[in-house]
């Protein structure tokens, strides 16, 4: 399809700066002229100074381009004797409540600068001039006065010049489809700054469009013009952002004709920088009083009025829901699980978070728990639809509890890294010197130190860094009870017992395996042709005869057990077990097996 395919090839246009970076788009002074005013820098700048300094109410101070010359020449009327002449000229902006001044300022201004060589040509005008350019269609002029060399902005030239940039890049690439280019907002209403938003509306004529749907014509190019506004501020090198309202012509003349209000603000204050001859007749016809909404249209905007204590109403639930409601539940289910309880459900996180905090650990005053089930409640009456409007008032109260719940939860979170840490420590402490009472017996932690040391590392059963962890941790749990450790000793002393315990438990279970292996007895039974095997445990308080998977326990005779039995027996014995064997015991194991031999 033709429109679809010139957008695509526009489209792909854009990719490729070189292709629209031009001198066209944004007439710059020539590099000759450009050094000759680097050369005589100083000079334009006294004369800047000269004029903000005597004028404060200056907008903008800058040099009009050379290709603009002729045209301005030929609006100024200015003499053919005098075009010959080699001049700049110096465009100066001033308020419109000094336009009655024009012709002072101006004459003030010649007498200052007529020693300067060469001779300065000056243009003041006001901003309203600028407008009236634009409305009588001499876009040729805005654009001079956009694209000019800046000696002083107060923003209105820069916000001019990215918008001018801008317009150019939209209509060089697809003017067909350009109906108008209106700037408006603080810009046109005086009051931009160097870093004001820009308003422009694009009204995109999709009148002659046949083969391609209007809203799609409209999105492609809305794409294609977005893309373009960082190009415009790169180009322009201004700082103000452009804010693009794009229409189709036909849906912006039903607005129009309907007398929507934003299309009134646009109307009355836009001023066209290009116009293909529908803005400026809107404007006159809204002057003359000729647009007028219809009825339905009337209809259409006192109904939005009736609309406001409803939404307003909604959007005060919002709050609720989407700010307040996530703001509690959020940061009271993240100390939950600092604490080391999983993240509970919404609907028990606050009967959890009392129990925990207020209950259980008392470091929480009961009050926050309350404005925690409170937010909660709220929320799950929404949800049920039990609840559909909340008062403003109460909002602002929810705030301020909302705000006093947060800055508490700060402190809690505190006091639980506090609780927390002094569990790790307590639990280090435990674990660690436990398992050294049951290898060297219940001793101070010096002495189970020195006995480690001694038994333990020098004869080579424990790595010697395992010494040094010991006694890191020793540290560790002392500056924890006197109040001097810092977070990352307490987290390094939990890493350090882990792997000690790991050592530790690893010693333990080879100590024991050689006392198992001690405690056991093979023995031989049956007939010649088919001896069996079996096997007799020593425990401190049992003896047990295992047979395959039959497990016996010895008493005065041979008593059925189970492996649970063998061992919880083993589990519980402690050190070496001394082997008795009396005559009764292979009494009732000869009565059991017959005649068997024992295995050394």
């Amino acid at each position: 399809m033709a429109e679809e395919k010139q957008v695509k090839d526009l489209h792909s246009e854009i990719v490729d700066n070189k292709k629209y970076v031009s001198k066209d788009l944004m007439p710059e002074i020539s590099e000759s002229v450009k050094k000759e005013i680097e050369k005589r820098k100083n000079e334009l700048n006294k004369v800047k100074d000269m004029i903000i300094k005597k004028y404060p109410f200056t907008i903008s101070v800058s040099l009009l381009p050379p290709q603009s010359i002729p045209k301005i020449e030929e609006e100024e009327d200015i003499p053919e004797s005098e075009k010959n002449e080699k001049r700049e000229h110096v465009l100066v902006l001033i308020p419109e409540e000094q336009f009655k001044n024009i012709e002072k300022i101006k004459k003030e201004l010649i007498e200052k600068t007529k020693d300067i060589k060469p001779k300065l040509w000056l243009h003041i005008i006001t901003p309203v001039d600028i407008w009236n350019f634009g409305m009588d269609s001499r876009y040729e002029l805005v654009s001079a006065i956009a694209l000019s060399y800046p000696l002083y902005d107060k923003g209105l030239l820069g916000a001019l010049r990215v918008a001018e940039v801008h317009k150019n890049l939209v209509i060089r690439k697809f003017e067909k489809y350009v109906s108008s280019y209106v700037i408006a907002g603080s810009l046109v209403r005086g009051t931009a700054t160097k870093t004001s938003d820009v308003d422009v509306f694009i009204i995109i004529d999709d009148t002659d469009v046949k083969r391609m749907p209007r809203l799609e014509l409209r999105e492609k190019l809305r794409s294609i013009i977005y893309k373009y506004l960082a190009d415009a501020a790169a180009i322009s090198g201004a700082k103000n952002k452009l804010e693009p309202q794009i229409y189709l012509l036909t849906d912006f003349w039903e607005a129009v004709k309907d007398a929507h209000p934003v299309m009134f603000t646009f109307i009355r204050d836009g001023v066209p920088l290009y116009d293909r001859g529908t803005f400026i007749p809107w404007k006159l016809l809204l002057k003359m009083g000729k647009i007028k909404p219809s009825p339905e249209a009337i209809d259409i905007f006192m109904s939005m009025g009736d609309k406001v204590e409803k939404t307003a109403k909604r959007r005060l639930l919002d709050i609720v829901i989407n700010d307040i409601y996530w703001g509690a539940i959020t940061p009271a289910q993240a100390l939950l699980m600092l604490y080391g309880l999983p993240p509970p459900v919404p609907k028990d996180t606050a009967q959890i978070f009392q129990e925990t905090f207020v209950n259980k650990e008392k470091i929480l005053e009961k009050k926050y728990a309350d404005i925690l089930d409170k937010i909660i409640k709220i929320y799950k009456g929404y949800e049920h639809g039990k609840v559909t409007e909340i008062k403003g008032s109460e909002i602002d109260e929810l705030i301020i509890e909302i705000e006093d719940f947060i800055k508490r939860m700060k402190k809690l979170r505190e006091q639980i890294e506090k609780v927390s840490q002094k569990k790790t420590i307590e639990q280090i402490e435990k674990d660690v010197f436990q398992i050294l009472e049951n290898l060297f017996g219940k001793k101070s932690k010096k002495e189970l130190i020195e006995l480690f040391n001694k038994e333990l590392v020098k004869k080579g059963k424990m790595p010697v860094k395992m010494l040094e962890m010991l006694k890191n941790i020793e540290k560790a749990i002392t500056e924890f009870k006197s109040g001097k450790i810092k977070k990352n000793d307490i987290e390094n002393a939990r890493k350090n017992a882990t792997l000690l315990i790991n050592q530790l438990i690893d010693y333990g279970q080879r100590c024991d395996l050689v006392t198992i292996d001690k405690s056991r007895m093979q023995i031989l039974y049956g007939s010649s042709n088919n001896k069996q095997q079996a096997e007799i445990i020593f425990t401190e308080k049992e003896s047990f005869l295992v047979i395959g998977t039959t497990i016996k326990k010895i008493t005065n005779k041979l008593e059925n057990s189970d492996i649970e039995s063998l061992n919880k027996a083993i589990s519980e014995q402690k050190g070496k077990v001394q082997l008795k064997f009396s005559g009764k015991l292979f009494e009732i194991l000869k009565k059991e097996l017959g005649d068997f031999e024992i295995v050394i």
